[in-house]
């Protein structure tokens, strides 16, 4: 499956908005909440596990801490646009649309993912992970230079 950044980065070139769905569950607008993690991350985990090999089990990767749609959508926006505004004056400004929520999604979406570290942690991994603003400035920069 292809990221979320890159649907939003494409869906911003093609149409100049973000589609994002109206709130469920008890989450508002865009509200809903994924541990989005960069790819680098990922192989930077990878590669510390190569390098401990003594190190072994199931471990979550992800930042631990999860961040919004809306967060995702506005710094794929900025980082195209070189500004710095939030979700909600870019949704005023037609940047960010909410669409509604598919009816057949309703029951079986996950509105909100987190991963637990503790055990990465407790094996004793001490990267930092991106946030979601570092990591989409770092992929739509990426995917602008190609």
């Amino acid at each position: 499956m292809a990221s979320v950044a890159f649907h939003a980065y494409n869906q911003l070139a093609a149409t100049g908005k973000v589609l994002l769905f109206e709130g469920s569950a008890g989450y508002g607008n865009g509200e809903q909440r994924r541990d989005f993690v960069h790819v680098d991350d990922v192989v930077d985990v990878n590669l510390w596990f190569l390098e401990h090999r003594e190190v072994s089990g199931i471990f979550n990767c992800g930042t631990g801490r999860a961040q919004t749609f809306n967060q995702l959508a506005a710094a794929t926006i900025n980082c195209v646009q070189g500004t710095d505004h939030t979700a909600r004056e870019l949704a005023q400004r037609g940047f960010i649309e909410y669409i509604p929520f598919p009816e057949s999604l309703k029951e079986r979406y996950q509105s909100f993912t987190e991963a637990d570290l503790s055990r990465l942690r407790a094996a004793g991994y001490r990267g930092e992970f991106r946030s979601v603003e570092q990591g989409v400035a770092s992929y739509v920069n990426e995917l602008r230079s190609r």
